[in-house]
């Protein structure tokens, strides 16, 4: 029987995308993302529970990532989970596990001046589509 890996996250950028150009020609950009749940304890209490996401993206994602996306932007990310292996200098075993974006969606107004953009891994360049939003206000989603 075959597998699913699927993730979808929406989220803020918690810093800047860290954009790496190698010596083949790809671009990878790297960002780190953060979703928070909110809700209420048995006293009635409000909490936030806020999970880090490392989110790689590659080549067409990651120029429009290097040229668009800023701290506190809010993105909607289609992926695959991945988990690196290594042995760090000691000898012990270390993972890390990202988030390999394959579509990104640009939600933020202020970069974007009111539009939203989206974007795909199988683009070639960097070419996002703009679409109108149809409401003011901030919470509009495009799904």
């Amino acid at each position: 029987m075959a597998g699913v890996n699927k993730v979808i996250l929406l989220g803020n950028l918690g810093q800047d995308p860290e954009v790496r150009h190698l010596e083949s020609g790809s671009v990878v950009a790297n960002v780190r993302l953060a979703t928070t749940e909110s809700y209420k304890d048995k006293s009635g209490n409000r909490i936030d529970n806020t999970e880090w996401h490392d989110v790689e993206m590659w080549d067409g994602l990651a120029k429009v990532a290097e040229q668009y996306l800023k701290k506190g932007d809010s993105i909607y990310v289609e992926g695959k989970i991945r988990t690196d292996k290594w042995e760090d200098k000691e000898g012990n075993p270390r993972k890390n596990i990202k988030i390999r974006a394959i579509n990104m969606t640009m939600l933020s107004r202020a970069s974007g001046g009111g539009n939203a953009a989206s974007s795909s891994s199988n683009a070639s360049e960097p070419s996002p589509e703009f679409e109108k939003s149809s409401g003011d206000s901030a919470d509009d989603l495009p799904f």
